[in-house]
C-alpha cells in the first residue's frame, strides 16, 4: 500500500530543476530563481510572476508581516507541476536586490515596469520556451499590465489587482480610519501628490505613509489608472480574485473586467489576498499571513496553468 501510494504521487508531480538568474536593469542588477519542469520534452510555456507592494520578495513575503507566507514560491511549484516554467524575483531595492543605488526616494512605478518589460523580452528570447505569459499581484498587476505591453508578453494575468488609481483607494480606504481633522490634511496631501508636487509638511499620524522618501513613488504612481491599463492590451487576460481578500474587495476585479470586457474574470471562492483559502475564519485568515505551510488556493493553480496553456 505504501509503495502504491508513493507511485500515485509521483505519477501526479513534476519534478523542478531550480537556478538562480539575474537581470542588469537600470544601473543595477535584479536577481531571482527560474524554476523549470524535468520530465516534460520540447518548449514549455514560462510564466513572469511579480510581487505586490512595499517589500515583498520574489517568493511573495513580506518583511513587515508576520512571518514568511511563501505564496509566491508555492504559486510557482504548482505551475511546474502542471509542466510551466516561472521566473520570480526581487524588484529593484528588495531582498537580494537591495543595492546601495536604489534607494527609496529615487524608485518610480515605471522603474518597475521597465524592470519587468526587461525581463520579458529575455524570455521571449529563450529558445526554451514556447509562450511568455506575465503575471503580477496586487500591485505587481497593475506592473503586468503595462509591462506586457512593453515587453511584448503572449498574455497577462492580474491576480487581486486594483481597477482603481492609488489615489482614490487610499482616499477611500482613509475615510474609514482618520478624524475629520487629519481626514482633511490627508486629504490635501493626495491632491498635491496626483499634481505632482511633494509635500514639506506632514502631520505625524501620517508620516508612514506620506513620508518624505516615499512621495516621488506616489506622485509616480498616482499617474496610473489600472483600467486604462488593461484595456490598451491587444493579447489575451486573465483576471483572478478571492472573495475573503482584505485587502483588495471583489468590486475591484468587476471595475478591470469593465475596463476590458475581453478579458476572462475568476473568482475563487474563499481566497484571500495571499492567495490562500480561508473562507470566513478570521482566525485562518490571520495565521496565512506568517504560513508558508497553508498552501495556496488549488483553484488558482488550475485557472492559471489552465490560461497558459492556452494560445
Amino acid at each position: 500500500m505504501k509503495l502504491l501510494l508513493s507511485l500515485m504521487m509521483l505519477s501526479s508531480s513534476v519534478l523542478a530543476a531550480s537556478r538562480p538568474v539575474s537581470l542588469d536593469v537600470g544601473g543595477g542588477t535584479v536577481y531571482g530563481t527560474e524554476l523549470t519542469p524535468d520530465g516534460v520534452s520540447g518548449k514549455v510555456p514560462v510564466v513572469l510572476l511579480h510581487s505586490g507592494s512595499g517589500p515583498t520578495d520574489r517568493d511573495g513575503n513580506n518583511k513587515l508581516l508576520p512571518g514568511p507566507n511563501d505564496s509566491l514560491k508555492m504559486v510557482a511549484e504548482g505551475l511546474a507541476r502542471q509542466g510551466i516554467a516561472s521566473v520570480r524575483y526581487d524588484k529593484r531595492a528588495i531582498a537580494s536586490s537591495a543595492l546601495p543605488v536604489w534607494k527609496e526616494e529615487n524608485l518610480r512605478l515605471d522603474d518597475y515596469v521597465g524592470d519587468a518589460a526587461a525581463w520579458l523580452r529575455k524570455l521571449r528570447a529563450d529558445g526554451r520556451f514556447s509562450r511568455v505569459v506575465m503575471a503580477g499581484h496586487s500591485e505587481g498587476a497593475q506592473i503586468a499590465a503595462e509591462a506586457c505591453a512593453q515587453g511584448g508578453a503572449d498574455a497577462c494575468v492580474l491576480i487581486a489587482g486594483a481597477g482603481h488609481p492609488l489615489d482614490e483607494i487610499l482616499r477611500d480606504q482613509l475615510k474609514e480610519q482618520l478624524p475629520p481633522a487629519l481626514l482633511g490634511e490627508s486629504d490635501d496631501i493626495l491632491a498635491s501628490l496626483k499634481q505632482g508636487k511633494t509635500v514639506d509638511r506632514v502631520p505625524p499620524p501620517l508620516m508612514a505613509l506620506y513620508r518624505p522618501d516615499v512621495q516621488p513613488y506616489l506622485i509616480s504612481t498616482f499617474q496610473h489608472d489600472p483600467r486604462k491599463a488593461i484595456a490598451a492590451l491587444k493579447i489575451p487576460v486573465l483576471i483572478l480574485q478571492g472573495t475573503s481578500d482584505l485587502q483588495v474587495p471583489q468590486d475591484e476585479a468587476k471595475a478591470l473586467s469593465t475596463a476590458a470586457p475581453g478579458a476572462k474574470l475568476v473568482i475563487v471562492q474563499g481566497m484571500n489576498h495571499l492567495l490562500k483559502i480561508v473562507g470566513d475564519d478570521q482566525a485562518l485568515q490571520q495565521k496565512s499571513y506568517a504560513s508558508p505551510d497553508l498552501p495556496v488556493a488549488p483553484q488558482l493553480i488550475d485557472a492559471l496553468s489552465t490560461f497558459v496553456k492556452t494560445p
